[in-house]
């Protein structure tokens, strides 16, 4: 890219750079405000393309755009597709060498720079500030800007130092997050525009193409050993709530002859690196992880995510899932979740430090994930309403493929509810069943709970429906564990209007969804495309091994499933598939389409390359066409005369409408014009 003049056209740098025809929905908007210098605040969906909409402007604009970024692996991941794109950029990262930091700080000085990654706590320094200075730094993009909010679910408090770059720079600042309730937009604000009003820009939360789904807890390693083993070698995520259930599953996974490995907060940060690397890398690669894999993930193949435990939050959960099918493609959830999970969560609440209004409303927030986890009808409406977004019913999440049946709870809660207030709201939910469903032990005989009018009222009900009923009630924040009274369950306010029967409870006949856990994942590509698109993925995975860098970086699988599914012949045809650049065409247009026709590609002048896929580049086979027939004039007797391919590839380009239009063009001149002049015209008005 000519740091000195960039193409002004957005549009142009959306094709040319990144290999895009158009820009996906609501992407458009943002990148001309970004273009224009406005303050802005863009909620986009994971997936849906919010780092073009600050890397396509730093191309248009001039000077340094720097982007704050929250991990290395994605700066490095970010950096590494646009250098594959042909443009200048680099990260300031602790994992570089001297070396890699003194080429980055001559590369500035000398403002020889498109794009700086940097981390939040490279702030601290006065340092950073002042060469960010003299590198005519024109704009700030902040990337994950949740993590400046304490509502949201990834506090870094490093980010509250970039409202404070922003004064002192005195230029634009575009914040980007997929993730951010109310609450969290206000803090953004606050915290990163002082109050302003930046152009906010609310583009829809709903991923179409992720299938969500959830399980009530039955042998949870058995269901997450079934999920995996119907997608093999397929690229996973199972997030975990502890390390040592990392490690465990891992194992169980690599026993069943899955390519998987742990990853967690406890490890070594170069054991941390190495996996980063080879879920990069690798495909087909199941990582089983702490929330510590989490804001790094700028993988776009990852098929499936599971949880094999309950997050902490709907928008933790919202964020998560999201690692799966960036590309757009198919991907499946699932979460697994239990009475265990709702006990830890709403004990994590309650030990916080946080002030009582945050616990309550962490609370709430935790009640929306449970409710989603209970819910009876869509998922995906209710995950979007919470968003504030309204929507049909989706027809991909569990309960659209698999309606689940219902029945009147009021007086079961009723039951269970009168169980805990006569024992004095001191037991959990083991013992209340006992005494509900009349079964006699030495804790109920010891402390004379078989005398209770309630022992034995609940023996229409099996234990296990009574723990789905308990674990509703949990769910609907009817009860809470007490972390004081090791985790007895107390009644909350919600529930008196139920005890005193003003109000009726519809719960779900709990069964252990098995059905998501069996669903098939869904395939690519048809049966008769599925060869070539092996065939292009081995060639990419060679590519990529001999280059050092992963496989999506050359082309990813979107790309890739096109190029099988259309079977381009020419250069032209290849350079019209999504994601090939002029960068990318030169480098592996020619060894991706000796593999899709079976036949040597025949070499192109480097002018005709640059137009290829583009209706410039037909003109310009035509100009040279016409330029050999006249190449000695009109009769065949004059003296030989040519063009530059840079001159044609002008014209083609420009499209002059007249003889004197033409002369001006450098390269061509009165000799040339006369010699040729006439062709030319003909072919540049025949559009």
């Amino acid at each position: 890219m000519d740091r000195g003049a960039p193409p002004a056209d957005p549009a142009q740098i959306l094709a040319r750079v990144f290999g895009f025809s158009a820009f996906r929905p609501g992407q458009e908007e943002i990148v001309d405000a970004v273009i224009a210098g406005s303050d802005v605040l863009a909620i986009m969906p994971t997936g849906g393309g919010k780092s073009l909409c600050y890397q396509l402007p730093a191309l248009v604009r001039e000077g340094l755009t720097v982007v704050i970024s929250p991990l290395i692996a994605l700066m490095r991941d970010q950096v590494r597709g646009l250098q594959e794109a042909g443009v200048a950029a680099a990260a300031l990262t602790s994992g570089n060498s001297q070396d890699e930091n003194d080429a980055i700080f001559d590369a500035l000085e000398e403002q020889r720079l498109k794009l700086l990654y940097i981390a939040p706590e490279r702030l601290a320094s006065s340092a950073a500030t002042n060469l960010l200075r003299r590198s005519n730094c024109r704009l700030i993009a902040v990337d994950e800007a949740h993590c400046v909010s304490q509502w949201g679910h990834d506090f870094r408090p490093d980010y509250l130092r970039i409202g404070e770059l922003r004064r002192m720079l005195g230029v634009p600042l575009a914040a980007f997050t997929a993730t951010a309730d109310a609450a969290t937009r206000d803090e953004i604000v606050h915290r990163l525009f002082d109050y302003g009003a930046p152009e906010t820009f609310l583009r829809g939360f709903d991923r179409p193409n992720i299938r969500l789904a959830f399980a009530a807890k039955d042998n949870p390693r058995k269901q997450i050993m079934a999920f995996a083993a119907a997608r093999k070698g397929q690229s996973g995520i199972v997030y975990c709530a502890t390390r040592a259930r990392t490690e465990t599953l891992a194992r169980a996974l690599q026993e069943a002859g899955h390519n998987a490995c742990a990853y967690h907060g406890g490890m070594e940060d170069w054991e941390r690196r190495k996996v980063e690397t080879q879920f990069q890398v690798e495909e087909g690669l199941i990582v089983c992880a702490t929330v510590a894999f989490g804001m790094g993930v700028d993988k776009p193949d990852v098929r499936w995510v599971a949880h094999a435990d309950l997050p902490k939050s709907i928008e933790a959960y919202y964020q998560e899932i999201g690692r799966a099918g960036r590309d757009g493609l198919a991907a499946d959830t699932l979460t697994l979740y239990g009475q265990d999970d709702i006990r830890l969560r709403r004990a994590q609440i309650d030990e916080s430090n946080a002030p009582p209004e945050r616990r309550e409303a962490d609370h709430a927030r935790l009640n929306t994930l449970l409710g989603l986890a209970e819910a009876t009808s869509c998922r995906r409406r209710m995950l979007l309403a919470y968003f504030g977004e309204v929507s049909e019913p989706c027809g991909n999440c569990d309960l659209c493929a698999s309606p689940v049946k219902t029945f009147d709870a009021t007086e079961a809660v009723r039951k269970a509810l009168s169980a805990m207030l006569r024992t004095g709201e001191s037991f959990g939910t083991g013992h209340l069943i006992d005494i509900l469903t009349g079964h006699v032990t030495p804790k109920i005989t010891q402390r004379g709970h078989d005398g209770l009018p309630t022992f034995g009222v609940g023996r229409d009900l099996s234990k296990s429906a009574w723990q789905g009923v308990f674990r509703q009630m949990m769910g609907r924040d009817l009860v809470r564990p007490d972390a004081e009274r090791h985790g007895a369950l107390r009644m909350t306010e919600d529930a008196r209007p139920v005890l005193r029967g003003e109000a009726s409870l519809t719960f779900r006949a709990d069964s252990v969804q098995r059905v998501a856990t069996r669903a098939e994942p869904r395939a690519l590509v048809s049966d008769e495309d599925a060869p070539l698109l092996s065939a292009l993925k081995a060639k990419r995975r060679a590519l990529a091994d001999a280059a050092g860098m992963p496989p999506y970086v050359i082309f990813n699988d979107r790309s890739l499933i096109e190029m099988a599914e259309t079977r381009p012949q020419t250069l032209d045809d290849f350079a019209r598939i999504s994601g090939v650049g002029a960068t990318k065409l030169e480098r592996y247009g020619a060894a991706f389409l000796e593999i899709i026709t079976g036949a040597t590609v025949a070499d192109q002048h480097p002018m005709r390359r640059k137009l290829a896929g583009r209706d410039a580049g037909a003109v310009f086979d035509r100009l040279l066409q016409a330029q050999a027939d006249l190449a000695r004039g009109a009769d065949g007797t004059e003296k030989p005369m040519s063009c530059s391919n840079n001159t044609l590839k002008t014209l083609a380009e420009r499209r002059p409408r007249s003889l004197p239009e033409i002369e001006r063009l450098p390269g061509m001149g009165a000799a040339r014009t006369e010699r040729f002049g006439e062709a030319f015209l003909d072919i540049l008005l025949d559009d």
